[in-house]
């Protein structure tokens, strides 16, 4: 039996609470991860499972930053039986910062057949660079473009 889009998205809470998961794992071969408010120097899609895998694997030196304590997830299913949309947040201790932090973002997600066929990631720039104590940075990319 297939597993469902709320199935696929508990997986997603896993990986961001660092349960072993390995995103782009959860991918059909032929997904697509979309970033609609990416900050400047970072995609706004990747198009199938290897280009997603790789991108996260390069990327994840970003997490050590972050002491997740936990992770929160609402799900919510929409007209489609493929998609829900889920809320996720987590909570912790950031090291770039040296204090307590706590970010959320929104995804909507289609699943087929069990893997993600496409996830739009609609994160806050702004909230995930302050988190990462990179403002300053985010301020050069965005005067610079």
């Amino acid at each position: 039996m297939s597993r469902s889009p709320r199935d696929v998205v508990e997986d997603v809470r896993r990986m961001v609470a660092g349960e072993g998961v390995v995103f782009g794992d959860l991918f059909a071969e032929d997904g697509v991860l979309r970033y609609p408010f990416a900050p400047p120097g970072m995609p706004r899609e990747l198009a199938g499972r290897d280009t997603i895998r790789e991108y996260h694997s390069a990327a994840s030196s970003r997490r050590s930053l972050l002491e997740i304590e936990g992770v929160d997830m609402i799900v919510r299913g929409t007209d489609d039986p493929e998609v829900v949309v889920v809320e996720i947040e987590h909570h912790g201790h950031s090291r770039a910062i040296g204090g307590p932090y706590r970010f959320r973002a929104l995804g909507v997600v289609r699943v087929r057949d069990g893997e993600i066929a496409e996830y739009d990631d609609y994160m806050d720039p702004i909230a995930m660079a302050s988190v990462l104590g990179r403002t300053q940075d985010l301020v050069a990319a965005l005067t610079a473009a």
